[in-house]
């Protein structure tokens, strides 16, 4: 039996079926036929939030941030630059905690910014504190991302 993974489209949200060994190939949506990966964080508001982080199949790591917060506008860049390291492996996603107070409020996220590596939909690692993309990439991959 191969071994398949779940993948939600970042510009639909459909849950895609695929085969892990597809993984790499730069699959695209079954649904709307876009890419699933863009090498871009997928920006979330609370409605697909959930989704995407609970039918995922690759590990989800979250950037809880805020416009006005300037340690999170310079780590901006370092975190799209380490999308592009680690994808098609783990979802890079970011949440406006500003937009998203509840979002925020729900998952205990009391600084920012705050990273957050969820697997299967449940919450794994997290740290606080802005990072360069390499130590971003180091500890997703060090957190088994």
């Amino acid at each position: 039996m191969e071994n398949t993974l779940h993948l939600v489209c970042p510009h639909c949200d459909a849950v895609n079926r695929l085969p892990a060994e597809r993984l790499s190939r730069q699959p695209q949506c079954g649904k709307c036929h876009q890419p699933l990966f863009t090498g871009a964080p997928v920006a979330l508001d609370a409605p697909r939030f959930e989704r995407h982080v609970a039918r995922n199949g690759i590990p989800v790591v979250v950037d809880f941030w805020a416009p006005w917060c300037g340690p999170c506008r310079m780590m901006a860049p370092h975190f799209a630059q380490a999308t592009t390291v680690l994808e098609p492996r783990v979802r890079m996603v970011k949440v406006d905690t500003e937009a998203e107070p509840n979002l925020g409020a729900l998952h205990g996220i009391r600084s920012i910014p705050t990273l957050a590596l969820f697997r299967g939909g449940q919450e794994v690692a997290r740290h606080c504190g802005a990072m360069s993309a390499r130590d971003l990439v180091d500890w997703v991959r060090t957190q088994g991302g």
